[in-house]
């Protein structure tokens, strides 16, 4: 019985460490999980400005598709003769 309370003696200090630095890590855990949740949802509400700037240039790019498309049917139609009034067709006709 001595012997085993010298030896629980002996690894106390050892032991507490442990459980010293495993109660440490546990409470920055549960201190820095309510920082991060907040700033996932920030992050979740408030696009980024990346986000934001892909977006406007996929829709420069769907514009700029849409002019192009426009611009070879107004110049389809002058080639054919058959304009409509807001073509211009004296800019489609080669030189």
């Amino acid at each position: 019985m001595r012997a085993l309370s010298l030896i629980s003696v002996a690894l106390f200090p050892v032991l507490s460490g442990c459980v010293v630095e495993t109660v440490a890590k546990t409470a920055v855990d549960v201190v820095s999980i309510p920082v991060k949740v907040a700033s996932a949802g920030v992050n979740a509400v408030v696009p980024s400005q990346k986000k934001q700037d892909e977006k406007r240039g996929r829709e420069i790019r769907k514009e700029e598709e849409q002019r192009g498309k426009e611009a070879r049917l107004a110049e389809e139609r002058c080639r054919k003769g058959q304009p409509l009034p807001t073509d211009t067709c004296a800019a489609a006709q080669p030189r």
